[in-house]
């Protein structure tokens, strides 16, 4: 005779059962502060359980700080969505006129994929911000600043936005001298 099936785990909170009991290991909350007095804390991001809340000691300004830490993240996140929306439109319909001229069917594919490339660039500095100032939380020595690679990714968005910006309107200067 088979073994009875296991009962489903009841949530102390709201009385029901849980779909995901075998996950719940996934999402227990690690004490940062217990792990650094062990002496196991390298890196807290990456700490196991993946899926759980790091907890860390509130001390003087560190809920604002984390706070802004998060807030800065989501605007890496929301400017490298708006780039990768601006690349994927550039490659489908790049023109300025009714019809694409010769010179913007050119143009379309290799000005989309460096809005792309930049666009995964911004993204991967923005998470790269992000973990590095978690660990540091985590050290007790966390210093808000960017450094160069976050300054130099930054700078090319700009540059390319600019550029952009440039071309098209010589571009459109260009098409309007060509109709006269």
């Amino acid at each position: 005779m088979p073994p009875p099936p296991p009962e489903p785990e009841i949530d102390a909170e709201d009385g029901t059962t849980s779909c995901c009991a075998p996950l719940t290991p996934l999402r227990q909350p690690v004490d940062v502060a217990e792990m650094r007095d062990r002496g196991l804390l390298t890196n807290a991001f990456c700490l196991p359980p993946l899926f759980g809340p790091l907890l860390l000691d509130n001390e003087q300004s560190d809920c604002r700080d984390h706070c802004t830490n998060e807030r800065t993240f989501l605007s890496y996140l929301r400017l490298s969505i708006y780039m990768s929306i601006v690349a994927v439109a550039i490659v489908l319909s790049f023109h300025l006129r009714k019809t694409a001229s010769d010179i913007e069917l050119r143009m379309a594919k290799p000005l989309g994929a460096i809005f792309w490339a930049l666009s995964v660039c911004c993204l991967g500095v923005g998470v790269a911000n992000y973990t590095r100032t978690i660990n540091q939380y985590s050290r007790r020595a966390a210093i808000v600043q960017s450094g160069w690679r976050t300054q130099a990714v930054m700078a090319a968005i700009a540059l390319c936005i600019v550029g952009s910006c440039v071309t098209l309107l010589v571009i459109n200067k260009l098409n309007e001298n060509a109709d006269v």
